[in-house]
């Protein structure tokens, strides 16, 4: 049985989150709101369906998707950028690749004990992000 990602996860840290948004190609100015922010992520799974909420003061960010299905997704409210996107387990990792005009973008999520941590690549950058659920 797959790992529950189900809950609302709060932000905790972030490392190299500069350097993800450089290579994605995001503005300055924009790239300056971001660092700032704290998102809350929410997640709703049900069997291999997942929908995955982020909350900020600035933008929302909304995906849902089926594992080992292939779907075009367009990142609004990220880099605006149409990509193909497939989500798959990796034991007990959802690991996501997008396919598109950015190379080796995609991320991976995984829990160790309360925490939900994020790692997302866009070309030669990795950021690392963690998260805590919230009781």
């Amino acid at each position: 049985m797959p790992v529950d990602f189900s809950g609302t996860w709060d932000f905790v840290s972030t490392v190299n989150f500069e350097g993800y948004m450089i290579a994605l190609g995001i503005d300055f100015a924009t790239r300056k709101i971001a660092s700032m922010l704290k998102p809350q992520k929410v997640i709703k799974q049900d069997g291999d369906c997942f929908t995955i909420k982020t909350f900020s003061t600035f933008r929302n960010y909304e995906t849902s998707f089926k594992i080992g299905e292939e779907v075009k997704e367009v990142t609004k409210g990220m880099d605006n950028r149409a990509c193909q996107t497939v989500v798959n387990w990796e034991n007990d990792k959802l690991v996501c690749v997008q396919k598109g005009e950015k190379k080796n973008r995609g991320w991976s999520h995984w829990i160790q004990g309360d925490e939900l941590h994020l790692e997302i690549t866009c070309e030669d950058q990795v950021c690392k992000q963690i998260f805590k659920r919230t009781l």
